[in-house]
């Protein structure tokens, strides 16, 4: 069967650059790559042929020997140079290590994650907060090198590369040298604090800044606070993640605040001006005549600014009714006579809301027996 075109195959234009060419074929690795697939012929065979175009194109004098002759240029006896092939070793490994999230040196140490409880308000405000995070810190007595001389050898397994190549099969990937852990040297005198590790176990006391207008599950990061690396590697960053503990009047949504605004049935009725409780304050709500349960009613700019800036949110106040109870008997005796007088000819004009529903019930009893 004759070969596909090797532009074709990986789904380039004839001038194609250098990272187009790779970035189809990382691509198609993602997708075809054996150990992806393993149990799936066509996508292995895919990944050869893919791997054998990938190889061509992204040497410059092959490919030029390519675009002049065709796949002919490559085969036995055609009298064509096949240069530029040895390094296809050192170009697979880095390319491997980039797809699959291999490293060729550890550039700094882990990053760590802290949980941060705080009130509402303080979310709102923005505070400043010490945290202690246990972890691993940079040895002191040896300035975090691990040497208790401060001297230290080329390693011998990397030879001071700090990373060593892997082959499995036709694949050669690169990874952290395991003896020295990518730094390339190794230590002949190790510190006695921290046995050659360069880092020791302690409790670390932080100050952290919370930025006002932060929500649950945002994060301020401490650059650097995180886990040391090997010996002269950096640490790596300290995430705090907020967490906003439920508040007992306040529920936040985004910018807004919700709350509930319990009116007694007689201010609903003729209206009120109330005093409800804001983050900055009492102020005064005020409930139009006639408002119903559940009605809503929005204060602007009551709610939250947010934390990149911009228009605060609004304070969403949820009207409930509140039923009387433990009535006197004149209490109970008013609301009777008071019943009483919207019960007549026109109870409809009083509870519309009630007589709606009355009128539904006859109607689909109507439908119902008919």
């Amino acid at each position: 069967m004759s070969k596909r075109d090797y532009y074709e195959v990986l789904g380039v234009p004839r001038n194609a650059g250098e990272d187009e060419i790779k970035k189809a074929f990382r691509r198609l690795a993602m997708k075809c790559h054996p150990d992806r697939c393993p149990d799936d012929p066509a996508a292995q065979e895919k990944f050869k042929e893919a791997k054998e175009a990938y190889e061509v194109l992204c040497d410059g004098a092959r490919r030029a020997q390519y675009d002049r002759h065709g796949h002919a240029a490559f085969e036995t006896g055609a009298g064509f140079s096949a240069a530029g092939f040895g390094d296809m070793g050192d170009m697979f490994g880095d390319l491997f290590a980039d797809i699959f999230g291999g490293a060729t040196r550890q550039r700094r140490g882990g990053d760590l994650r802290y949980l941060l409880d705080l009130d509402l308000e303080d979310a709102v405000f923005g505070c400043a907060r010490t945290i202690e995070v246990p972890g691993i810190v940079p040895c002191a007595a040896c300035g975090a090198t691990g040497s208790a001389d401060g001297r230290s050898s080329r390693c011998p397994t990397c030879r001071g590369q700090g990373r060593v190549r892997m082959q499995n099969g036709i694949f050669s990937v690169q990874q952290p040298c395991p003896q020295c852990r990518g730094s390339g040297q190794v230590v002949q005198n190790p510190c006695r604090e921290c046995r050659g590790e360069g880092h020791v176990q302690r409790v670390r006391t932080l100050e952290v800044r919370i930025p006002a207008g932060v929500d649950s599950g945002d994060r301020v990061r401490l650059s650097g606070q995180g886990e040391p690396g090997p010996a002269g590697i950096p640490p790596g960053d300290l995430y705090v993640e907020v967490h906003v503990r439920p508040h007992p009047i306040f529920q936040r949504e985004g910018e807004d605040l919700h709350c509930e605004v319990p009116v007694r049935m007689a201010q609903a009725a003729l209206g009120a001006a109330i005093m409800v409780p804001t983050l900055d304050g009492e102020v005064t709500l005020d409930v139009p005549p006639e408002t119903q349960a559940g009605q809503v009613i929005r204060m602007r700019g009551r709610g939250v600014r947010p934390v990149r800036g911009g228009r605060a949110g609004d304070l969403v106040c949820h009207i409930v009714v509140e039923t009387p109870v433990r009535l006197t008997r004149e209490q109970r005796e008013l609301l009777e006579r008071f019943d009483a007088s919207l019960a007549g000819g026109e109870s409809g004009r009083h509870s519309p809301r009630a007589q709606s529903f009355i009128d539904g019930v006859r109607a689909f009893w109507s439908r119902v027996t008919s």
